[in-house]
């Protein structure tokens, strides 16, 4: 229950089972007026979505570093090397979680905060589109990631880490979310963020803005000779984009 006056003040007498608390609300307006400090709003709206092309535009500029090591994971099918976690395609986006025994929540529940990051995770497929491939790695062996993904109804893949990959890409003591493409065998690593750049994952957009080759849609600033396609048409429901091309590639 509450109270409202035309000043704005907005008094709401149980909030969380706790004591009344007042907020000082904005003013009640006419749809006259709210209209035009919308608009006024909206200007700013586009300057920050300009803003936030430009800088995925840089990112597609950003140098690559060459990822060297042997890298060794447990996956579902056995072990695996960090090429195989692209699954053929040409990209690959890796998500450390906190799942693994000293973690909050273990061992029926991954960290709080990583568990909300894997609850926004669009559907696969359409990154999959984009030949680009998301996973998730922890510590947790493999039959306590399956029971969580289970339990949660998570489906991206996910990975158990087995040596140094958390301590060389910044994602061993803290979240983090890496950015990966390969020619062939060789794989680079393209961009890395953590702390509140990993609040805005979880849509296929923002993966991909991540990503070495962003969107590739034609109306992207991006470097010459980069894959584009017209925005729109290659988006497709789910479950009807029917088998992606794959790059050869060899286990380890």
């Amino acid at each position: 229950m509450s109270s409202l006056n035309q000043a704005g003040a907005i008094l709401t007498h149980i909030m969380n089972g706790k004591a009344d608390i007042t907020m000082k609300t904005p003013p009640i307006v006419s749809l006259r007026e709210w209209e035009a400090a919308r608009q006024q709003l909206l200007v700013k709206e586009k300057e920050l979505t300009r803003a936030r092309d430009a800088l995925a535009a840089e990112r597609r500029r950003m140098p690559w570093l060459a990822v060297e090591k042997e890298y060794e994971f447990d996956g579902p099918e056995g072990k695996a090397g960090l090429v195989d976690l692209f699954e053929g395609r040409r990209q690959l986006i890796v998500y450390r979680a906190f799942f693994e025994p000293g973690v909050f929540g273990w061992p029926d529940h991954a960290c709080p905060g990583c568990s909300l990051v894997a609850d926004q995770v669009a559907h696969v497929a359409h990154l999959n589109a984009r030949d680009t491939t998301l996973a998730f790695a922890s510590r947790a062996a493999q039959p306590d990631i399956e029971r969580v993904k289970a339990r949660m109804g998570w489906k991206m893949p996910w990975y158990t880490m087995t040596d140094g990959f958390g301590t060389d890409f910044g994602v061993d003591e803290w979240h983090g979310t890496n950015a990966f493409i390969r020619d062939g065998d060789t794989v680079f690593r393209t961009y890395f963020i953590n702390n509140r750049g990993d609040e805005a994952m979880g849509s296929t957009w923002s993966y991909l803005d991540l990503t070495a080759l962003g969107r590739q849609e034609a109306w992207e600033d991006s470097p010459e000779g980069y894959p584009q396609t017209p925005p729109y048409a290659w988006w497709k429901w789910h479950d009807e984009y029917g088998e992606f091309p794959r790059h050869d590639t060899h286990s380890h």
